[in-house]
This record gives C-alpha cells, structure tokens and sequence, in this order.
C-alpha cells in the first residue's frame, strides 16, 4: 500500500482501477462457479433450435407427421387409393419389433411401417426394456419386404436425441453423411426404401404422401391424438376450424401451406420441414445457461466447479485438455451418490435406468483414462499411473463427439470375422476413376441409378465376399449426391491444403459418423452394426483393435486409434465413467 501511494495520482488511479476490475471480475467467476438452479428441459432452448413451450404447434404436427403410417409404400398398395382406409391386414414388418433377444409385440401392428418404428421411446418400457432415446433394439433395423430382398438395413439405427445439436462443424446425418440438413434426411426417408419404397419409386411416394395430406379427414386414431384435425387445416394454421381453444395446434406463419394450391413436392417440403423441426427439439436436458446437467458426469462437474462447457471463443480441444489437467491433478473431490445428500434427480436416483446415480471414486479413475490423450501422455515423464483411453480425441465433452467421421476398425473386424484374418485389407476397392465410370457396379442404388448394385453399402456375410460397408466411401465425389460435397471436401481437407477428389476418396474408406456417447443405456447395442451388446464389449473391441493398428493391421486405420493403450483393468472404471453419462430420458 505505501508503494503505491508513492505513485503519481494519474498511475495511482489506473492501478485501483485495475485491482477494482480484478475484484469484480473475480466475484462474478466465483459466482460463475456456484451450483446453478436447475430445472429440466425436454426440449432445446438453444440459438437454432425450436422451443416447443413457445410454439407447440410446430412440434406437436412434427410428431403426429413422424408417427404417420400412410406414408408407407404398404399402405399405399393395401388402401385402394382411399386416403382414409382402414387396412384389414397390416405389414408384417412391423407386428413385433426385434430385439437382441426376443421379439416384442410391435406398437404398430396392424398399420404400416412410419419412422417411430426404428425410433422409439418409451413402447416397451413396461415389458423390462427401458426407454429408448428415439433408437430401436435391434443390431439392424427390419424394413419392408420387396422385391429386392432386401428385409433389414444395412446399420444399426442411431439414437434421434442430441443428432442435430449446435457445432462448431457441418452438420452430417446418417452414419456416412450421407444428409447435411434434417429436411433432405427426412424427404430421403419418406421417399426410401425404409419406408418400402424401392429406389425408382420416389416420384410415386411423393405423389402418395401430397394425396395422404390433400384427402386425410382427421378422423383416424393417429388424427384423434392431435386434436382430430385434418392435415389440410393443421396446415392452413388459419382455417376457421381452428378455434382458440386448439391454438397449441396453429402453425406460425412461415409454415402454414394451403395443400389444395400446393404442388406435391411443396407438400413433401412442408411435411420435410416439420418432421424436422420436431427431431431438432430432441435433446438431452439443459439448464438455463444451455448447459447440460441432468447426468451424474455433470453434477460432479458442478459440484465440483468444473465448467461444463467451454467459454464463448474457446476451442474444444482446448476445454477438453483443461479438464484433463484438473481431473489428474484432482484431490478432495466430492462425490455425487444417492446417499450423500444430493437431491438431483429426485431422492437421488434415476427414475427411468435401474443403475445407481453415481458417480465416484470409479467413475472418476475413468474420467482420467477417457480424457488422457496419447500425445500428451506417451512420455517417461508424463505418462499417467492409469490406461490411456485417447477416447476424447474422438468423443470430445460436453458433447461426447467430435462430429466427424473415423476408421476405428469396425467394418474389417465384421469383414474379416467371416472371410478370414486379413481379407478385408485385399478387398478389391476402385479409384475414382474406376467407380464412376461404372457407377452401377459400383455405387448404391439411387433414383437416378435404380439397378445399381451398392456391393460396399451391404451387410457382409459368409457367401458375398465382394460385398461388404465402406461407409462414407459411398457418398464422397459421389455424383448422385451433390448436395454434401462441398461440406465432405471442406471437412476432409482440414486445415491442410486442398487435395483433389482421387487422392481423399482413398481416405474414406471404413469411415463412419462418431457417436455421441451420451445416454447410451437407451441405444444398444453399439457400433454402426450393433454387434456389441454392451459397454464392455465395446471397450474390449477397441483395445484389440488397437493393438492391430500399432501393428499396421488395420487399412485405412485412424491415427489415433494406435493411441489406445489400456489393459484390462481400465475396461471397468472406463464403462463406469461412460455409464455416469446417462440421465432420465422420458
């Protein structure tokens, strides 16, 4: 204090300034740092997304348009052309649904297939199968039978919940990005073959789903949820017949449509937009600052003043670092239990998982193997006490992905699980060149290309080995697929120069979409083939799969995969801390 009452008045006042500043700056970051209160929201209240409290129309018509089952090529070859018919047989497909074990009785029996079919939440709930997070329980979903054969999809369906959240990247649906907006994923499904249609028929799908909206009179089962309005006048959004007492079914403006003026494909967009709009509002619970915190993982983080998600200009590989170095250097954390008196969830348990809402002395040892990167960690002097799990690199917080597309193995273990050790490195794969100048032989079938043969978007068996799934190797230069190019070649270029289309194809192949890993007790079994029942197991693939790729085993192998170095003990403690990423999902 006597040093500075030495200093001239104009310096003396800057400098009090300054510690003024500080101090304040200092109380607002430790009142940063208190538990915050919480409350859940079932739905985004995020820039860029829709909150269905302020406009439950858009949601509530999205829903009754995701459960529609007359969009289905069954129906429309079952219903003689009346909009409204009741069927007096449904499709088969969807009289039970599959499960890894036993079949249960299908929620849609007696309809025709829709899209909540392979997105379910809570259908089977009371029969001992939990909630879903808009996933089905399948390792690869049923699709209608036609004439191709074809009775199950090529991957195991995704969960819905979380898929097209804000990122700092492009926005890429389906395990090969095959989708860069919600809408075109949707008008893709209502026109493809999961919903039976084969490649061929989508201008006769369109046609059917403009006539199933023209002529529905609002008075089936599905209309009778949703306030037994027609399509027509849920979409005028002005009709008279929408009284006041009905306003939580108005469309606001700029999604109203008169379907007797519209054409069939502005009809299709119509139908697009809203189904989408309502999968953006599935999202895991945030708290008022957007943050998420309804899993053990992040009330440990707030209870032990942890940020849960990166400050505004900050990087994620930069948070995700900061959060290793506290949790390694960590001590005297406080842990969240049922019985230490934390009151979120309610008496301290989950009221949807029958696991305990915990998170631990375990559940923290595998934080620090799943944060620990291998080029950080590799050294004499640096290397930790525990396995290195390189699992952030991939899968980074609060997220728990990255977004992007990687080669962790998956698609040669299935491959060479049937044909031998070492097949799927001697799979003949074309170049550019060689593919598109045949793309029938090559390529997966499209609307411009029904007959072709898609031999690398296949499910892989015993008799077919030149058949198998490449994954984004059937998207990338792919001409019939334009609209995802620009963001593919920005995405795999990186910051490095551009290359050109034949040098980065090679790079795509057995690249798949990483997952998000939150909530993953409601969306087993795993990988893009669902061949892994359950956390462990996946943890065990991916410590063999490792090692092959130290080795120089794996083709087309991502960096980062030889950067796995754990043994058996980590499998434990690192599916504690990965199940610690469950909430309540309802």
């Amino acid at each position: 204090m006597t040093a500075l009452l030495k200093l001239p008045s104009l310096v003396r006042g800057s400098v009090v300034l300054l510690f003024l500043i500080l101090a304040v700056a200092s109380i607002h970051a430790a009142d940063a740092r208190q538990p915050t209160r919480r409350f859940k929201i079932p739905r985004a209240v995020v820039p860029g997304f829709l909150d269905p409290r302020q406009d439950p129309a858009t949601v509530a018509i999205g829903e009754r348009l995701f459960l529609e089952t007359r969009f289905s090529q069954y129906f429309f070859a079952h219903s003689g052309g009346d909009a409204n018919a009741a069927l007096s047989a449904g499709d088969s497909v969807v009289d039970t649904t599959v499960t890894t074990n036993r079949p249960l009785p299908g929620p849609f029996a007696g309809h025709a297939i829709n899209c909540r079919a392979c997105h379910l939440v809570n259908e089977h709930r009371d029969a001992g199968f939990g909630n879903r997070t808009y996933a089905d329980y399948a390792r690869r979903s049923p699709v209608p039978a036609r004439s191709d054969g074809q009775k199950f999809t090529v991957r195991n369906t995704p969960p819905m919940v979380n898929s097209t959240i804000l990122r700092e990247h492009d926005l890429f649906l389906h395990w090969d990005g095959e989708f860069v907006t919600g809408d075109d994923l949707v008008r893709a499904t209502l026109t493809g073959r999961n919903l039976g249609w084969l490649p061929g028929e989508q201008a006769q799908a369109v046609k059917n789903i403009a006539h199933i909206i023209r002529k529905d009179n609002g008075r089936g089962p599905l209309a009778r949820e949703f306030g037994s309005y027609s399509y027509a006048h849920l979409l005028a959004g002005e009709d008279p017949e929408l009284g006041e007492e009905t306003e939580r079914f108005r469309l606001p403006e700029k999604l109203r449509l008169n379907v007797k003026r519209a054409t069939d494909q502005q009809i299709l967009d119509a139908v697009a937009r809203l189904i989408s709009l309502y999968t953006d509002s599935l999202i895991f619970s945030r708290d008022e600052r957007t943050e998420y915190d309804s899993s053990p993982y992040d009330c440990f983080l707030e209870t032990n003043t942890i940020p849960r998600r990166p400050d505004p200009g900050m990087t994620l590989a930069y948070y995700n670092r900061n959060v290793h170095d506290y949790v390694a250097s960590i001590k005297g954390s406080v842990f969240v239990t049922p019985t230490n008196g934390y009151t979120f969830p309610l008496n301290g348990r989950f009221k949807t998982l029958t696991q305990a809402f915990a998170f631990g002395p375990q559940e923290l040892l595998g934080m620090k193997i799943f944060f620990t990167q291998a080029r950080f960690a590799t050294n004499s002097v640096r290397r930790p006490n525990h396995g290195i799990g390189n699992c952030v690199t991939c899968h980074n917080a609060p997220d728990f992905t990255d977004f992007k597309f990687h080669n962790t193995g998956v698609a040669q273990d299935e491959y060479d699980s049937l044909h031998g050790s070492g097949a799927f490195a001697k799979l003949e794969i074309p170049d550019l060149a060689a593919r598109n100048a045949d793309s029938d032989r090559w390529l997966p079938p499209t609307g411009k290309h029904p007959r072709a043969r898609g031999p690398f978007l296949d499910i892989p068996s015993a008799d077919k080995p030149s058949r198998t799934d490449l994954g984004l190797w059937n998207v990338f230069a792919n001409p019939d697929q334009p609209r995802a190019q620009t963001a593919l070649r920005r995405l795999l270029n990186g910051e490095a120069r551009p290359q050109p289309d034949d040098v980065l194809l090679p790079r795509t192949i057995a690249l798949f979409k990483t997952p998000s890993l939150r909530g993953l007790a409601f969306s087993g079994p795993y990988l893009h083939h669902g061949k892994a029942d359950t956390i462990e197991d996946v943890i065990e693939f991916y410590l063999r799969m490792s090692r092959l790729a130290r080795d120089g085993k794996v083709r087309n192998a991502d960096l980062d995969l030889s950067g796995i170095l754990l043994k058996d003990e980590d499998i434990a403690p690192l599916a504690a801390f990965l199940r610690a990423l469950d909430e309540d999902y309802e």
